[in-house]
């Protein structure tokens, strides 16, 4: 049989630990597909997202190609640049569109991805949402086109498994996945990272959150928690958002107990990560809002760190039966879980083997490019 070709692009891999996936991807395929990502050369983001650059390394693990991007600022309108329309003739058997199917980008690819390509979009809508126009017209065009869909969580599956343009379609449930090699245990970069905060290795255990600072993550909850909790804790708020200045007020009346980064760059995540013996999520449902993944949860299974979330959206299900799920609005329940593991080191640990044994079996990087090659050979094979 020929070498097959694949294709993913999206403008998340022009973040680098993004690529990993394709990395995984070209190194499970071997000698049958052939895997090349296209990403922007850069994206400006918004909100709380910092521009981005798409910095090569030596050791990419495969062909990457920088497209030229317009509008970056605003996700749901940005487009890419001519150079999309040469790299999508040049011969692919599977076409993964890491872009929603509702945005301009998701139509602009399935406009010019030629007839003979399978073309799968992996989606993260977890509500089953009415787009106005034009991205509701968009989102049609693009699943009329669309050969199959991948998604990350239960939710979406659910949200959209009856949903017409999705209903008739193959699809596949395949988590993101977690660096193994980043993200690990590792006793002596938590001391050093302890030391860079200023804190004794034997002071009390250190709660963590990983993301960004908005209203919906949850950090009022958790700090009104924390306030409440009998035991002694630190605290490490790692990330940024509208309410970077209203947690560092608030750090600031904890008498040193408590830190904000807001400046950690991808690579040093795990740096900071080794440092918890708690990390939380404490994510709360809106109208409009429920958490799609969390991929600090996994991070933290592969730090071996302890991990509490909420039942907000798609949580439960990630966490599975590693971890702690609370109540999304149970301050006391909050309060009640965090006294019990901060005054109990083993319960921690027991909670932390099941969480590193999880990330091991379900997500670690090899394992879910294995599921998306599986997903495509079943899609070529199928005209074959």
């Amino acid at each position: 049989m020929a070498r097959r070709r694949l294709l993913t692009l999206g403008h998340s891999y022009v973040v680098g630990v993004n690529r990993r996936l394709a990395c995984e991807l070209s190194r499970a395929g071997g000698d049958e597909w052939e895997v090349v990502c296209a990403a922007p050369k850069r994206f400006r983001g918004t909100r709380d997202l910092r521009p981005q650059e798409l910095v090569l390394s030596p050791d990419e693990g495969c062909r990457v190609v920088g497209l030229g991007a317009r509008a970056t600022r605003r996700v749901h309108v940005f487009l890419y640049g001519p150079r999309l329309v040469s790299l999508l003739r040049e011969g692919w058997d599977v076409v993964h569109a890491w872009e929603e199917p509702f945005v301009l980008a998701g139509g602009q690819i399935a406009a010019l991805t030629p007839r003979a390509a399978k073309l799968v979009f992996r989606t993260d809508q977890n509500l089953d949402k009415r787009y106005p126009p034009p991205f509701g017209w968009i989102e049609r065009r693009a699943m009329q086109r669309a050969s199959a869909w991948v998604y990350q969580g239960v939710l979406v599956g659910e949200a959209l498994g009856k949903r017409r343009g999705y209903q008739d379609l193959p699809s596949r449930r395949i988590p993101y996945g977690v660096d193994l090699e980043a993200f690990h245990p590792a006793p002596a970069r938590r001391e050093a990272t302890l030391r860079e905060l200023g804190w004794d290795s034997d002071g009390p255990p250190v709660i963590g959150f990983v993301g960004r600072f908005t209203s919906e993550k949850g950090l009022d909850l958790l700090c009104e928690a924390l306030e409440a909790a009998n035991s002694p804790w630190r605290m490490l708020w790692v990330g940024a958002g509208p309410q970077e200045g209203q947690l560092r007020a608030w750090s600031a009346t904890q008498g040193g107990r408590a830190r904000v980064l807001s400046d950690v760059g991808h690579d040093q995540v795990p740096a900071v990560m080794n440092a918890m013996d708690v990390l939380c999520a404490p994510s709360q449902t809106t109208p409009a809002w429920r958490e799609q993944f969390g991929r600090m949860l996994i991070e933290a299974f592969a730090s071996g760190v302890a991990v509490v979330g909420s039942d907000s959206g798609e949580i439960p299900h990630v966490i599975g039966e590693a971890g702690r799920v609370l109540p999304e609005a149970d301050r006391a329940a909050w309060t009640a879980c965090l006294d019990e593991l901060l005054a109990d080191a083993p319960a921690r640990e027991a909670l932390a083997a099941r969480g590193l044994e999880r990330a091991r079996d379900c997500f670690a990087w090899p394992v879910v490019a294995r599921q998306h090659l599986e997903f495509f050979n079943e899609l070529t094979e199928a005209n074959a």
